[in-house]
């Protein structure tokens, strides 16, 4: 292959290692002063560019005034020839008529370094000694001083014009020399382009109403941990009993905290998953377009999905989840441009990458679809019921009632001082049902509660004396009370009957601690 080295003819070097000088000439100082001149030549070529330019300008200017005042002349001719018209007059209005706008009589400023020290006289000047060097030519009375003028002036006009031509000339010549060599000044950058893609703008997530909080007269107990346990089925501790289903005061709304244990694709996402498999143009033109969706949340949220659509028999949907997923996955191990670097390997033709990442996908698919079946086999087999125990609060005899306590803010006594350190350990939800005095919100509360924490809560109770068992009050002055004290006569005689004892027909005044299942 023959190589075409003309184009390095345009560099024009000052170190040239192949240079050979005089043996008492130092090489260092021959090539700066080589260099020296090369930038000497160069400037003053420049200048003097910049210097034929503006005077093309300048003479530009003077033509055209010229042209102004050759067909003032010829336009009042017929006036020139009357025998009372001067000369001077004549010359002197035809100048006026050319001379135009005040503003155009100043010729432009000259470049930076271009008759720095000379300052250019007004187009006006220059056509006034025009014409004095016309009339001076011209002698003082010529025979036809009209024709006399306009060859005057013609022949000035030819010279500036012929000063034009050649300005031009030389103008090119500077410029093509200018143009033979690369310099510095010459490099530029040519074609260039770039691409930014933009995320578009998403909607704001609606913000969360701000709530109330309660304040609480013990808030060190919000942050204890003795009651944080998990009984043998799983269900929360008491410490979870403080989140009730409905708020009924206003007062007391707090703002519900994100369940971050609670994986789901976004709706980006799922409008992800919907690509089907193998469409990776249309996957890296939605990836391009929404960055965000290769978080590692999305990635989690797509495996569940699949494993949800797995469980509700719906196959194919399921792999098409695992392949979306572990495509984001791989995206975004792959580093900085994981995106870019996935597709190209994915897309060329016999990549490796393409059987790795498709034996990954089958790989992940069949375990989801191994232990779906599992589930669904354990699940008919041992069919999960919704019955959980828990612990709650009834007197034995119907005719007693529980009481609750609540110790006094301001205890005295060491007693009341022990009962109220027991009541602010429980939690803030339990302590609002005891405050309210209904056992039924008591209830709810503990039903809330493990077996185990229910328990040591009601002992708690027991221990601090907010529970107190009380008789019921029959009022024997109505029919109700009546047949209600006939009934306990009638009931305590049989108990003496059955028994043979005595003292029994009231029953057992205490609490009982009942294990029901809902």
């Amino acid at each position: 292959m023959v190589v075409n080295y003309s184009k390095w003819d345009a560099l024009e070097l000052s170190d040239d290692s192949d240079i050979e000088v005089h043996p008492n000439v130092d090489k260092r100082s021959f090539i700066r002063a080589k260099q020296n001149q090369i930038h000497q030549q160069r400037y003053e070529r420049r200048h003097q560019i910049e210097t034929l330019k503006y005077e093309r300008i300048i003479n530009d200017g003077l033509l055209r005034r010229i042209d102004k005042l050759l067909a003032s002349l010829q336009e009042h001719a017929q006036q020139a020839t009357a025998p009372s018209q001067n000369p001077d007059e004549f010359m002197m209005h035809a100048l006026m008529d050319c001379a135009g706008d005040g503003a155009d009589d100043v010729p432009p400023e000259p470049p930076k370094g271009v008759y720095k020290q000379t300052e250019q006289p007004r187009y006006s000047v220059m056509m006034a000694s025009l014409v004095d060097q016309v009339k001076k030519d011209a002698g003082d009375k010529p025979p036809d001083w009209l024709q006399t003028y306009l060859k005057g002036v013609e022949g000035h006009k030819s010279k500036v014009e012929g000063l034009q031509s050649e300005l031009k000339q030389k103008l090119i010549d500077l410029e093509e020399e200018e143009g033979k060599k690369i310099t510095s000044d010459s490099i530029h950058t040519g074609f260039s382009v770039s691409s930014v893609s933009k995320e578009k703008e998403k909607p704001k997530p609606a913000e969360k109403a701000k709530s109330e909080t309660v304040e609480v007269l013990n808030p060190g107990s919000l942050k204890r941990d003795s009651l944080k346990r998990l009984d043998s089925a799983g269900q929360s501790s008491g410490a979870e009993a403080d989140v009730e289903d409905e708020v009924k005061d206003p007062s007391k709304l707090r703002e519900d905290d994100d369940d971050d244990e609670h994986i789901e694709p976004s709706e980006l996402g799922k409008a992800f998953s919907k690509i089907k498999m193998g469409e990776y143009k249309k996957c890296l033109q939605f990836i391009s377009e929404n960055h965000e969706v290769v978080k590692e949340r999305e990635t989690d949220g797509l495996l569940v999905e699949g494993f949800n659509a797995q469980m509700d028999g719906k196959p194919d949907y399921a792999k098409n989840c695992v392949h979306q997923a572990l495509l984001l996955q791989y995206c975004r191990s792959l580093g900085r441009d994981g995106v870019g670097l996935f597709f190209k390997r994915i897309t060329t033709p016999g990549h490796q990458a393409q059987k790795v990442f498709l034996d990954d996908v089958n790989d992940t698919y069949n375990r989801i679809r191994t232990r779906s079946a599992e589930l669904a086999k354990e699940k008919a087999a041992n069919p999960k019921t919704t019955e959980t125990e828990q612990i709650q609060l009834h007197a034995v005899d119907p005719n007693t009632s529980i009481h609750i306590n609540i110790p006094s803010s301001s205890p005295t006594e060491e007693v009341e001082i022990k009962a109220r350190e027991i009541f602010e350990t429980f939690p803030p939800g339990l302590r609002r049902a005891l405050e309210s005095g209904e056992l039924d919100e008591v209830n709810e509360v503990l039903g809330k509660m493990s077996v185990e924490e229910a328990e040591e809560i009601v002992e708690m109770l027991g221990d601090g004396g907010m529970l107190s068992v009380e008789e019921g009050v029959i009022d024997g002055t109505t029919e109700e009370g009546r047949e209600k004290l006939k009934e306990l006569e009638e009931k305590a005689r049989a108990e003496k009957l059955a028994e043979g004892a005595a003292g029994q027909g009231a029953g057992s005044n205490e609490v009982e601690v009942a294990d029901v299942d809902d």
